[in-house]
């Protein structure tokens, strides 16, 4: 197992994920969140992602089933991770948080189509 941490832009938060394998699943999600804010993700299980500073400077977005949380610093708007929707015993995590991380040197981006969960009527 390998350690990388992240940071958002600010290092008001800081994180760490445990890889087993390198960074996986990564892919960019085309739901009306993910779409908006084009981050890259990479995917792990809970207990592989750890807060270790600033959990106090993170807030907490969600919104139609609430079932998703995401999480974004605080002080700089930066998104760090969040709950998968669709699998919720998972993180997905922002690459480009990942310190020492080239994003142009990922290769080919997998897409996860969250578009098409069912959204719930307001």
């Amino acid at each position: 197992m390998h350690t990388v941490k992240g940071t958002c832009h600010c290092k008001a938060v800081e994180f760490e994920v445990d890889l087993i394998d390198g960074h996986q699943n990564i892919r960019r999600c085309n739901c009306s969140m993910c779409s908006r804010r084009g981050a890259i993700m990479a995917g792990v299980t809970l207990d592989r992602l750890r807060i270790t500073r600033g959990e106090d400077k993170l807030s907490l977005y969600q919104w139609n089933t609430k079932i998703a949380k995401h999480w974004f610093c605080s002080v700089c708007g930066i998104y760090t991770h969040h709950q998968r929707r669709s699998v919720p015993t998972e993180y997905g995590y922002n690459l480009a948080c990942i310190e020492g991380i080239d994003l142009a040197m990922i290769g080919e981006i997998g897409a996860s189509n969250g578009a098409a969960q069912t959204l719930v009527a307001s």
